[in-house]
């Protein structure tokens, strides 16, 4: 775990945010962690959260601009416009 914090979270994958979330969620459900750093890795539960929200917003907006035609064909995507 202590190698994972040194990662930037908005460099992480979805995949691998949300395994490191995982372990965090264990970790703090089996209750042996010192009081200190629950606190810090509970924050760093909140950032890997909110990353693979955001990952998951934009492969929403992706997947959005996907056309079809009337059979379900893909005929094409629209630009995505990210800022």
């Amino acid at each position: 775990m202590a190698e994972n914090t040194q990662v930037d979270v908005k460099k992480l994958s979805f995949e691998r945010a949300i395994e490191e979330l995982e372990s965090i969620v264990k970790r703090l459900e089996d209750g042996k962690v010192p009081l200190e750093e629950s606190v810090a890795i509970y924050e760093r539960g909140e950032s890997l959260k909110r990353r693979c929200e955001e990952l998951l917003r934009q492969a929403e907006a992706r997947v959005d601009k996907i056309t079809t035609d009337i059979s379900g064909q893909v005929t094409g995507t629209e630009p995505l416009d990210v800022q």
